[in-house]
């Protein structure tokens, strides 16, 4: 896995996490008879600063948090992990607060996704 990717559908607004994505040519994974989209992340124009992941290293550890609320109907609903070894998710729901923590690793990147406004991208220093 190179990166963290996900792809929505069009149609119906299905959200999927992509392992290992198609390399051949007119291929593509589907949904409601059309190809899914690859979700780019920091591309909805919104408020960066209450979506982008931030993080305070503690130790071996970062300490992530987002600055968004946490309401019924507009929440960050994951915070993933990724780095060249590990991806680590946790979901979240309403009401929870916003935070995660994660391995130190330098150029590992953070994810949020914001149920209403997309994925959100930040690279850990």
């Amino acid at each position: 896995m190179d990166k963290f990717l996900l792809k929505k559908c069009n149609k119906c607004g299905a959200i999927i996490e992509v392992i290992n994505d198609c390399k051949c040519d007119n291929c593509g994974i589907k949904c409601c008879g059309e190809n899914m989209i690859d979700i780019k992340s920091n591309s909805v124009d919104a408020s960066f600063e209450k979506h982008l992941p931030q993080y305070e290293v503690v130790g071996n550890y970062i300490i992530v948090t987002v600055p968004h609320i946490m309401e019924d109907d507009h929440y960050i609903e994951s915070i993933v992990f990724s780095s060249t070894d590990i991806v680590a998710k946790k979901n979240l729901k309403p009401h929870n607060e916003a935070k995660a923590i994660f391995p130190y690793i330098k150029n590992s990147q953070i994810y949020a996704y914001c149920n209403l406004h997309g994925l959100w991208q930040t690279t850990v220093e």
